[in-house]
């Protein structure tokens, strides 16, 4: 929660405007930051300064990891993240690839278990992880990436939390996450709940101890309709100690989160937060 705070701090005073082209609005950004959460020691990274929504975030992980490409399938499992992008992007309601209402195109999850390959054949990166992993293997490229510029125009929107790298030390687990693009003040408390989870999750269905996850950003911002909310309002709040994350000890497969897994099988205990805060998202 600090390391959310002083970055969102330093933002608003050492911050640059730049114009976005896609959104048309304006962002204080900043470049390269660098977080890290203790996963083996539990100690949830939520935001305690508003309400965050961690059942939508966790949702989404879910979608990304079964593979997901369509926001209806996202908002069975807890989330309407993907509806905006999916359905409101004139770009992408303009390109004839896509399939429809809700279509989301080759993006993320899809990226993540199905990349196609120059032969027509697809990879899927994460099932060659969680094999590796509970072997005990770490060939130092036990990389789980979304970011494929060759098929950028085949879905809504290139990813911002692209690729994950995990590193076995021993009998514990580690993650480093890589973010392009981050907004602070709505995107960065899914995402770090997402790579805290992602952890958890890998290390426990692959027979390992959590270590640390490491999320590093390049360009994280504010956009000007958020900034008097974060600078007024949440800023001026005080923040309230973590709570842990619980998962059900019964999810032991890569093939357990393919098939029954609901966010009923998560659980945030000891979350104290002050209001929600309603800031602008922009598509």
């Amino acid at each position: 929660m600090q390391q959310y705070l002083a970055l969102c701090q330093r933002i608003v005073d050492e911050g640059v405007w730049i114009e976005n082209q896609r959104t048309g609005k304006r962002c204080l950004t900043v470049i390269n930051a660098d977080l890290s959460y203790d996963v083996g020691n539990n100690q949830f990274p939520i935001i305690t300064t508003r309400k965050s929504y961690w059942r939508a975030a966790i949702a989404e992980l879910l979608g990304y990891l079964r593979g997901y490409d369509n926001a209806a399938d996202f908002r069975e499992l807890g989330t309407k993240s993907w509806d905006a992008n999916a359905n409101d992007n004139e770009a992408w309601l303009n390109n004839p690839v896509r399939k429809g209402e809700d279509d989301m195109g080759r993006v993320y999850g899809v990226q993540g278990r199905s990349w196609q390959k120059p032969d027509g054949s697809t990879l899927d990166q994460l099932a060659k992880i969680v094999n590796n992993l509970q072997q005990g293997l770490d060939d130092r490229g036990e990389i789980l990436t979304f970011y494929n510029p060759g098929e950028f125009d085949l879905g809504c929107l290139r990813p911002c939390m692209h690729t994950h790298n995990f590193s076995l030390l021993g009998d514990t687990l580690h993650l480093t996450s890589y973010q392009r693009s981050c907004d602070v003040p709505l995107g960065l408390n899914f995402n770090q709940i997402q790579v805290f989870t992602l952890l958890a999750l890998m290390a426990q269905i692959t027979g390992h101890k959590a270590g640390m996850a490491y999320h590093k950003i390049v360009n994280a911002h504010i956009y000007e309709d958020q900034l008097q909310l974060m600078r007024d309002v949440q800023l001026k709040r005080k923040p309230f100690d973590p709570p842990q994350l619980n998962i059900n000890p019964d999810i032991k497969s890569l093939q357990d989160i393919e098939t029954w897994v609901t966010l009923d099988d998560f659980e945030v205990v000891g979350y104290q937060h002050h209001d929600p805060i309603a800031y602008p998202f922009s598509v």
